[in-house]
């Protein structure tokens, strides 16, 4: 069965609070998953990063914070390990942001930022999507 799909808004990553990258990229490995071999720090959201392909679209992706200030830090102490939020990979991820906002969603950013992988990233507001953190992002421009 083949479902519809959105060609303007693609599951990109599911995003996983970890305490250990290395201690928990194990459990996606058994699983058959291969990680990129690649764990990027963003500095300004205070983590590393480390992606695993699922299929032709969508990846895993694991965050530990780098400091006890990181907001994932933060969501570890206060619900634990775990789903942090859902990313959605749109083609401009500024347009979406203010069609968003017009419609009455409520963003983390007032402006898009850059996030892992040189992405255009910007984050809705769990309290205006029934309580998931959603992440829209955009590809850079190579």
């Amino acid at each position: 069965m083949s479902l519809p799909t959105s060609q303007d808004c693609i599951l990109d990553h599911i995003a996983i609070a970890v305490k250990s990258i290395s201690s928990t990229q194990k459990i996606y490995e058994d699983m058959g998953m291969i990680f990129s071999g690649v764990i990027e720090e963003v500095k300004e959201q205070k983590v590393l990063t480390a992606f695993a392909q699922i299929d032709e679209n969508a990846h895993i992706e694991l965050l530990e914070p780098t400091s006890s200030e990181s907001t994932i830090h933060k969501f570890i102490e206060a619900k634990g390990e775990g789903i942090h939020h859902l990313c959605f990979k749109v083609l401009d991820v500024k347009k979406k942001t203010d069609e968003l906002t017009q419609k009455g969603y409520k963003f983390i950013y007032p402006e898009p930022k850059i996030g892992a992988g040189g992405c255009l990233v910007n984050f809705m507001h769990p309290k205006s999507t029934g309580g998931v953190l959603i992440e829209i992002s955009q590809r850079p421009v190579t």
